[in-house]
């Protein structure tokens, strides 16, 4: 089984580097995405680790994680992309039928935000250390700190982390519904659910605050792209641009699908669809 398994890996590598179409749609669609950027990935390497093995008579799941990377030329510049994909294999007497990724799909909750009275709230002055909010989502973005509850879908979980790492200032202890916080194992929906952050980011004026706007070119180290994939109003992930490619364009890292340095348009991801709709917001702060 295990033999079989690594065969395909082998088979996808190969399709990354090759000039041929990929068989792998989501390998295609980054090929095409990255070509639009006049890209290409010149080196891919691909790790599995089998995280849990389920046998039932004659059929058999293995489920397993792949860490991919990928060097990507751009112009002059090259620079490694990480993602780590969760899939499930299914075999009936040793034999591979299926192998699929595994995409954790969030259950969208839309709770009831409370609209501060910003005026009746105290100005918390601070400095947001771009640099420090990177250096968090670097040193995570494949992992999990133990000083925080992780979620099974834990995309704006992680990127709260790093914004409170760089210096966001946490409030609206203990209401749930109001503000940006984490206290032990209580924390804000704008803590941890996408929709909810997209909309504290939106709208907030006094301690974590950021501006909209309309181009990712404008977005700087540390700042935070949400994401609507299917379009119907309700968003369902959050990224921290970590880098800029060679035209100054967002690379990002995340939580769920744990990736690193991935393009921001998120084109090669498997929840994708043409109906996706993004917001752009830079932190600011009192500097």
């Amino acid at each position: 089984m295990i033999d079989q398994l690594q065969r395909l890996l082998e088979q996808r590598v190969q399709q990354c580097v090759s000039d041929r179409q990929a068989e792998c749609s989501k390998i295609e669609r980054k090929k095409e995405c990255l070509a639009n950027r006049h890209g290409e990935i010149v080196k891919a390497k691909a790790t599995g680790h089998i995280t849990e093995k389920i046998n039932n008579g004659d059929h058999t799941d293995i489920y397993y994680n792949v860490h991919f990377q990928y060097l990507i030329k751009q112009e002059k510049r090259y620079y490694i992309e990480e993602e780590v994909e969760k899939r499930k294999a299914h075999f009936y007497k040793s034999t591979l039928l299926t192998d699929e990724e595994i995409f954790e799909t969030p259950t969208i909750e839309i709770p009831e935000i409370k609209i501060d009275r910003h005026e009746n709230l105290e100005r918390v002055s601070y400095h947001y250390d771009r640099r420090k909010a990177v250096q968090y989502a670097e040193r995570w973005w494949n992992d999990y700190n133990p000083q925080y509850h992780k979620f099974d879908v834990d995309c704006t979980n992680y990127i709260s982390q790093c914004l409170h790492a760089g210096g966001a200032p946490m409030r609206g202890f203990s209401n749930r519904s109001s503000g940006w916080w984490y206290n032990g194992n209580s924390w804000s929906y704008s803590w941890s659910v996408a929709h909810s952050l997209r909309w504290y980011l939106g709208t907030s004026k006094v301690g974590l605050r950021a501006r909209e706007v309309s181009d990712p070119g404008e977005l700087q180290l540390g700042d935070i792209i949400c994401y609507d994939f299917e379009g119907d109003g309700r968003f369902n992930h959050t990224t921290i641009v970590t880098a800029k490619d060679a035209y100054g364009m967002p690379l990002v890292n995340a939580h769920t699908t744990n990736s690193r340095m991935r393009y921001w348009s998120y084109e090669d991801s498997s929840a994708y669809t043409n109906n996706i709709q993004y917001k752009f917001f830079t932190i600011i702060d009192d500097d």
